[in-house]
């Protein structure tokens, strides 16, 4: 396994979603957050990162002239290409994989609608996950959580300790994370998110600490949450100043 300082690193960041539950009005990746676009706000954070060589945006077709607008405007020099997505986000991701340039050899996934990565956590995340084929970001629960069956009913209540609520960046050697992805393409398997087709296929996954501020931007609700976590990190750098 090469170094982090030297191993060519590619992020994928999925926007092709069209945010139903944000109320169906277009990408919500285009909604602003504190005057910024959801989607700006995630690619800011890997274009700053030393770590990363290149970025490849899937995104539906009608949001690929507004994407690269953004891209353009922004001078995201490491966006180096916006491909068009698949019907779901594992199609997605299978296709800018093949979009990556050739000498990346590690890879790393990362939701668009998760604004809120700071450059801190991204680059920590990346330094303890060097050595790892396989990591994820997560968090522990805070809540009780209850295994249900089809009525309803309680049947389980399954330990905290053990449960995380699994976020992204994910990161994968690129050979690995092609191999699931066409294995899973030729089985019609689908997974959760890109670790569970590693999991699927019998390979370990190390979990990394991550950070509750990494929200995911999916409701109204989240979007008020996330400008609240911005005001009080611009506050913070206020009052350190």
């Amino acid at each position: 396994m090469k170094s982090m300082h030297s191993a060519k690193i590619g992020a994928i960041i999925p926007a092709a979603g069209r945010g139903q539950r944000m109320g169906g009005q277009g990408n919500k990746l285009f909604l602003e957050l504190a005057g910024t676009p959801i989607l700006l706000c995630a690619l800011k954070t890997f274009e700053a990162c030393p770590y990363i060589r290149e970025i490849v945006i899937p995104a539906a077709v009608s949001d690929i002239s507004g994407i690269r607008k953004l891209v353009r405007d922004n001078g995201l020099r490491k966006v180096t290409s916006i491909v068009e997505g698949g019907q779901e986000r594992q199609d997605s991701v299978a296709k800018a994989l093949q979009a990556l340039g050739p000498n990346i050899q590690r890879v790393v996934v990362h939701d668009g609608a998760r604004p809120l990565l700071s450059l801190k956590d991204l680059n920590n995340f990346l330094s303890e996950a060097e050595s790892l084929e396989a990591a994820i970001m997560a968090v522990p629960l805070k809540d009780t959580i209850k295994k249900v069956d089809k009525q309803g009913w309680v049947v389980e209540t399954p330990l905290r300790e053990y449960l995380r609520a699994i976020q992204t960046p994910q990161i994968f050697g690129r050979q690995l994370l092609e191999k699931v992805h066409k294995l899973a393409l030729t089985e019609g398997y689908s997974g959760t998110d890109d670790a569970s087709l590693v999991e699927w296929q019998g390979y370990a996954v190390k979990v990394l600490r991550g950070s509750y501020e990494n929200i995911k931007v999916t409701t109204p609700e989240d979007l008020l949450l996330a400008e609240a976590i911005l005001r009080r990190r611009e506050d913070t750098k206020g009052n350190e100043s």
